[in-house]
């Protein structure tokens, strides 16, 4: 590794803490709607899927898209700010692989079917499968929080590694 300057360092130390933490923030949050949120809704379909409509429930979407998307440019820069160290690179970069990829999972899957809940919400004749559907859902769904929480446990090695590397 080449000799890299303190104010470097600095940036990239500061980068990755910030995305570490706002990361366990985000899985806070995604603990605590997969713990109490999603067990209200999925409980009796459709029913309870009222509580997924916008203006008339707790619709979750906004919060989603900034908190996901602050978080990513956090990651971006804790890679760019990040570059010259090799190790630390490698790994952030295969992190956010893997992040990147439970996020298209996300768009693919889980966002699609929350709308179609939404839209069995105003219309209960276009139920199909509930059961099935909101129950794959939610196991599907501890899966995906449990892969996000092993990425930001990822990070922790990776702040330790920078920080060691000023002494």
């Amino acid at each position: 590794m080449e000799n890299i300057a303190t104010s470097y360092l600095t940036r990239a130390e500061f980068w990755l803490c910030i995305t570490t933490l706002i990361y366990f923030l985000m899985n806070g949050a995604q603990i605590f709607e997969t713990l109490v949120f999603v067990p209200k809704w999925t409980a009796s379909p459709p029913d309870n899927f009222k509580i997924l409509l916008d203006g008339k429930g707790t619709s979750l979407k906004f919060f989603w898209i900034i908190f996901h998307s602050l978080h990513e440019i956090t990651f971006l820069l804790a890679i760019i700010f990040c570059w010259k160290i090799e190790l630390v690179r490698n790994w952030l970069l295969i992190l956010f692989a893997v992040h990147f990829a439970v996020r298209v999972w996300t768009l693919a899957f889980f966002a699609p079917n929350v709308i179609d809940f939404q839209k069995v919400a105003k219309n209960p004749t276009l139920a199909k499968d509930l059961i099935i559907r909101t129950s794959l859902w939610q196991t599907l769904n501890y899966v995906r929080v449990a892969i996000f929480i092993a990425v930001s446990i990822g990070l922790i090695p990776l702040c330790m590694k920078l920080f060691n590397l000023r002494h």
